[in-house]
């Protein structure tokens, strides 16, 4: 009994030292992904609160470079090319600096957007984009930090933030129109070589119609001047499927004399293979 009382007392002591008590934090992380057009905007920022202060000008200076947030550096993150405010701003990943003033923000793109807080001084090598937005105050008070995305049209939308009684926008563009243009225009004028070959190797790998197979690579192969040797390879075997051996022997041999030009020693045995298979060597 005693030896069971000592384990049983090990076992609570042990489970009293491990055991955490989990507290809300303080200035909560959040998350905000929207889609504008075709592209994906992401957000990842922590949002402090007001709690009886006065943020801008004290707690947050004018003047000085802010973390537009609070814990870890606020992250925007944009799939495709942007420009905002008229400033070109590459995909990818950004930290958001902000430079408050009473009347005006600079509103800065930072490609170092891991770690906490925000630097002294900027770097300027790493400032991406920098755009001026006006302040516009608000008749009520926002008691916690917020960014967001609105305005949304198929082609542009603002990056808001909002916090105390003050309002700031930055409006961006996305490429939607020339993503859908290019998209019509490539539908509106039928398919193109890699239509072509990919259905006709899909219907030779799934064993499908081989005489669809072999209209659709002659196809895609009118579409280029310089087929590589992998294509070739296919074609080689698309014909030999369809009892064509003379052009199946044909093909073969222009993949081999293109692989052995790249170097590719798997592509010259398999076409060597074929071709003695073929009864050419």
């Amino acid at each position: 009994m005693k030896k069971l009382l000592l384990i049983l007392l090990a076992f609570t002591m042990s489970y009293s030292v491990n055991a955490q008590i989990e507290t809300p934090q303080p200035s909560p992380s959040s998350k905000v992904e929207q889609m504008v057009g075709l592209t994906t905007v992401n957000l990842d920022y922590s949002r402090p609160g007001v709690k009886g202060r006065t943020v801008f000008g004290d707690l947050v200076p004018y003047g000085k470079v802010w973390r537009t947030g609070a814990n870890a550096r606020t992250k925007i993150t944009f799939s495709e090319d942007v420009a905002v405010d008229g400033q070109a701003l590459k995909a990818g990943s950004y930290a958001i600096f902000t430079i408050p003033q009473a009347d005006a923000w600079d509103v800065v793109f930072y490609t170092d957007y891991k770690g906490g807080g925000a630097p002294a001084e900027l770097d300027e090598s790493k400032v991406a984009a920098r755009v001026t937005a006006k302040v516009h105050p608000i008749p009520f008070n926002v008691e916690t930090f917020t960014m967001d995305i609105n305005n949304i049209t198929n082609s542009s939308a603002t990056l808001e933030f909002i916090w105390e009684k003050t309002y700031v926008a930055v409006p961006f563009t996305v490429p939607t129109d020339k993503a859908v243009s290019a998209a019509i225009e490539k539908t509106l004028n039928g398919p193109g070589f890699n239509d072509y070959y990919a259905a006709a190797t899909y219907y030779l790998s799934e064993g499908k119609d081989i005489a669809k197979a072999k209209e659709w690579i002659d196809k895609a192969m009118s579409m280029t001047d310089n087929p590589r040797f992998w294509q070739l390879r296919q074609k080689s075997l698309i014909y030999a499927k369809a009892g064509d051996k003379a052009g199946a022997i044909a093909a073969a041999k222009k993949s081999l004399a293109a692989a052995q030009k790249a170097g590719n020693a798997d592509y010259v045995k398999m076409n060597k293979d074929s071709l003695a298979e073929w009864g050419a060597m």
